[in-house]
C-alpha cells in the first residue's frame, strides 16, 4: 500500500495530498520530483509505479520478493538500492532485520519497505526542514534515508554490547553458571546483523564517489559521512564477534578445568575408599587357617589400619590440591 506521496518543487514540499497519478504528472515539471513510499506492495499495486517510472523488471522483482543482500545496481537512468534495517529486542536478545528497497531517478524516489523496516515519517520531516538539500534532487532523499538507517544501527549495537558485557561477567564470576547457550545465540544474532550491514559499504562508496551522474555533486560529501558511520559500526561488530569467540573459548576452558577438578576429586575419594574395601575383603575371607584369627586385637587392628591409611591418603591428596 502507499504510505505517503509527496511532490517537491525546488526543494519544498507542495501542500496537500495527492494520488500517485497526480504526483506522476507533476513530476514532469522542471525542478520537481516525487517521493513515493510503499509498504509491502502487491504486484498489482506496484504495476502502475513500474510502468510510470519505467523501472527495470529485475529490480521490480527484487522489490516485490525482498530477501536481498544490500547492493546498488544501475539500470539506465535509475538507481536501485537495497539496505537492511535493524531493531534489537533486548528482552529476547534478538536482532530483527527488515528490508528497504529504493528506486531513484531524475524526478522520483520510490521507497519500498518490507518487514520491520524503519518508518520514514521522521526522516521526511527532518529532511523537509532543509530545502537547500532537497534542491539537489532525489539524491538528497537517498542520503536522508540511508543516514536514518545507519543511525538506527547504533541502538542495536549498544544493546548487543550490553548483553556481551553481561555474559563476560558471568563467565569470569565466581558462580558456576554456564552461559554457553546464551553466548552462542548472541553470536548468531551478531553474525546475522553483520551479514546484513557489511555489504552496504560498497554501495555507499559508489554513492560518495563521482561515477554516478544522477547524484548532485553537492550531496556526495553527505554520503561519505554515512559511509564513515557505517565503517565504525562494522568495525565494532567485528570486534564484538571476536570478543564473543574469546568469551566462548574461555567458558569452555573453565568448564574443562571444572570437569578435571571433579574427576580428581572422584578419583581421590575412590582411592581412599578402596583401602578399607581391600582390608575388609582380606579379613573377611572364610579360611580355617588364617593369621590373627584368634587374636583379641585383630578387629581393632584392622579398623585402625583402615583409618591410618585413609587418613594418610586424604592428607596427601589435600596437599596436592586434588581435594
Amino acid at each position: 500500500m502507499i504510505v505517503d506521496c509527496g511532490i517537491y518543487d525546488a526543494g519544498v514540499r507542495r501542500a496537500g495530498t495527492f494520488t500517485f497519478e497526480e504526483a506522476f504528472d507533476a513530476s514532469k515539471a522542471p525542478d520537481t520530483f516525487v517521493w513515493l513510499g510503499l509498504y509491502e506492495p502487491t504486484p498489482a499495486e506496484f504495476a502502475s509505479v513500474k510502468t510510470a517510472f519505467e523501472l527495470h523488471e529485475l529490480a521490480v522483482e527484487d522489490a516485490l520478493k525482498a530477501h536481498q543482500r544490500p547492493k546498488l545496481e544501475v539500470y539506465d537512468d535509475t538507481l536501485f538500492i537495497v539496505v537492511k534495517t535493524a531493531r534489537y529486542t533486548d528482552s529476547e536478545e534478538v536482532v530483527t532485520l527488515g528490508e528497504l528497497l529504493l528506486f531513484a531517478g531524475a524526478n522520483f524516489v520510490v521507497a519500498v519497505r518490507h518487514g520491520e523496516a524503519s518508518p520514514l515519517v521522521e526522516t521526511r520531516k527532518r529532511v523537509e526542514k532543509r530545502p537547500e538539500l532537497l534542491r539537489c534532487g532525489p539524491g538528497a532523499v537517498l542520503w536522508a534515508i540511508l543516514d536514518h538507517v545507519v543511525d538506527d544501527y547504533l541502538p542495536v549495537l549498544e544493546g548487543l554490547e550490553h548483553d556481551i558485557d553481561q555474559v563476560e561477567n558471568e563467565v569470569f564470576s565466581s558462580g558456576k553458571e554456564n552461559p554457553a547457550e546464551r553466548i552462542y545465540f548472541l553470536k548468531r544474532e551478531l553474525m546475522e546483523f553483520l551479514r546484513g550491514v557489511r555489504p552496504l559499504r560498497d554501495p555507499l562508496d559508489r554513492l560518495s564517489g563521482g561515477t554516478l551522474k544522477l547524484l548532485h555533486e553537492d550531496i556526495r560529501p553527505y554520503f561519505r559521512d554515512v559511509a564513515d558511520h557505517l565503517v565504525r559500526v562494522v568495525e565494532q561488530l567485528e570486534g564484538d564477534r571476536d570478543l564473543l569467540t574469546s568469551i566462548l573459548q574461555s567458558n569452555l576452558t573453565q568448564l574443562s578445568i571444572l570437569q578435571n577438578e571433579d574427576m580428581r576429586k572422584i578419583s581421590s575419594w575412590a582411592a581412599i575408599f578402596a583401602v578399607p574395601t581391600m582390608i575388609a575383603g582380606i579379613y573377611g575371607m572364610n579360611f580355617q587357617h588364617m593369621p590373627e584369627l584368634k587374636s583379641p586385637w585383630g578387629y581393632p587392628f584392622a579398623l585402625g589400619l583402615m583409618l591410618a591409611v585413609c587418613g594418610g591418603l586424604w592428607r596427601a591428596f589435600k596437599r596436592s590440591g586434588w581435594l
